[in-house]
């Protein structure tokens, strides 16, 4: 920052520089999102100024009363005492097998319908099953950018993965780029978000079909992301049982498994229920490196009664019966849990506007033809300077975000902004200070 600018920042220079020292950070640009939370709680406390906070994925609305009621409920009547099955509560299971019949038109049965602890506790259940079906096969191919604590998984797990930034490589591109590490024989499965954190852009179609057939053709298992589920707003997937249906590569391959979160689209983040949905043939599939690790060869119960119970014999039996409750109203059609989400697009329709307006650009703009929706992230850079010099700058303005550079992204110069923690009532401090940024950083 120019010298003659440091008395004018929204938050004070001083305040702000001296927090950056107490917390020994190398570089703002290169935090963790976990320590870019940490610096701005300590420097709202130390200023009395309040940040737009643009740096967690946290929900920013309140959890239905569907759930919560259920659950409530179910701690009444005791079952706080008894432990759940491992393979969840039976109700929930038959939820879920309606929910993705119902929402992306596709047939699992119940009992390969897993409730786990999160979808964080999905993917480490499924990177460490998947790693040890098939010796040959012993890395991860991550579609980036992506979610940095899936590779700070692998790292926990000693697992290998590999890695390309998709931005260069839609539609038919995508193809080629795949078959190159697939054709190699050691990759035994894929990860991917749709809607992506960070960039939010999703698969078309021919992109789902594409990474269908090679996963077909190579016998490699997709695991798709579904934190934000149905929450791509140019369409319209809240009807059960009514096209359009949320886009998935499972019409394309039986090689696959969901990850569905709770966190965002029904706001149940704090009781850490999620939805692991393995296609009924995964389920039942014999792999010949499974007995080294498992009493079995069959996928399906070496994920239940190997790796889920090794891992937490389960998830919480109460909130089981929230996400039932949801699940069933939902599939009712008594429920639009979409409807209740669709604000976060709004004020992304909004936050963009503000940002293109002094100057940022938005770095993952399209999905092939079509511009990007608005929704619970967005991406943005500032002409000269890099992500990490970005956010550095930034942080004196009162905005948080984080570097494109964490989440496996090429695009160095951006940042993820996520819009869920901005309240409309910041919008005039947002503009005021983006306005102080532009004119500090005239181009």
């Amino acid at each position: 920052m120019k010298e003659q600018f440091r008395n004018d920042t929204p938050i004070n220079y001083e305040v702000v520089s001296r927090q950056i020292d107490e917390m020994n950070l190398a570089s703002v640009g290169k935090a963790s999102i976990r320590e870019i939370k940490r610096l701005v709680d300590n420097i709202e406390q130390a200023s009395g100024e309040k940040y737009i906070r643009m740096e967690m994925g946290i929900p920013g609305m309140k959890p239905s009363s569907i759930g919560t009621e259920a659950e409530i409920e179910a701690l009444r009547n005791g079952v706080a005492a008894i432990y759940p099955d491992i393979d969840g509560i039976p109700e929930l299971k038959k939820q879920i097998s309606r929910f993705v019949k119902n929402f992306m038109d596709i047939d699992v049965k119940p009992e390969a319908c897993i409730p786990t602890v999160g979808s964080m506790q999905g993917s480490f259940a499924a990177f460490l099953t998947l790693s040890r079906m098939y010796p040959e096969k012993d890395t991860t191919l991550f579609i980036d950018p992506g979610f940095p604590v899936h590779k700070q998984q692998h790292k926990v797990l000693g697992q290998k993965y590999e890695s390309f930034d998709v931005y260069a490589y839609r539609g038919e591109k995508l193809r080629e780029k795949l078959e190159s590490y697939f054709k190699k024989g050691n990759i035994h499965s894929v990860l991917y978000s749709n809607p992506n954190n960070p960039s939010w852009i999703c698969f078309t179609d021919e992109e789902l079909q594409i990474i269908g057939e090679l996963a077909n053709q190579y016998n490699v298992v997709i695991c798709e992301d579904l934190a934000y589920f149905g929450m791509d707003f140019r369409k319209d997937y809240s009807q059960p049982g009514i096209p359009p249906f949320q886009p998935t590569v499972a019409k394309y391959t039986d090689n696959y498994i969901l990850l569905i979160s709770s966190s965002k689209a029904f706001s149940y983040a704090g009781q850490r229920i999620g939805m692991m949905v393995v296609s009924n043939k995964l389920f039942i599939r014999r792999a010949p490196g499974l007995p080294q690790y498992y009493n079995c060869d069959n996928f399906g119960r070496a994920m239940i009664f190997g790796t889920v119970y090794a891992l937490s014999s389960g998830t919480a039996h109460s909130a089981q019966y929230a996400l039932a409750a949801m699940l069933k109203a939902a599939n009712d059609g008594k429920f639009n849990f979409i409807e209740e989400v669709k604000v976060y697009g709004e004020k992304a329709k909004i936050m963009k506007k503000l940002f293109t307006d002094a100057g940022f650009h938005i770095v993952y703009d399209t999905d092939g033809e079509e511009p990007i929706a608005d929704g619970f992230y967005f991406t943005i850079s500032y002409p000269g300077l890099t992500g990490e010099e970005l956010i550095e700058e930034l942080i004196f303005y009162g905005i948080s975000a984080i570097s494109l550079a964490i989440t496996g992204s090429e695009r160095t110069e951006g940042l993820r902004a996520c819009v869920s923690l901005v309240k409309p009532s910041q919008f005039p401090d947002l503009e005021s200070r983006l306005k102080k940024f532009s004119l500090h950083h005239a181009v």
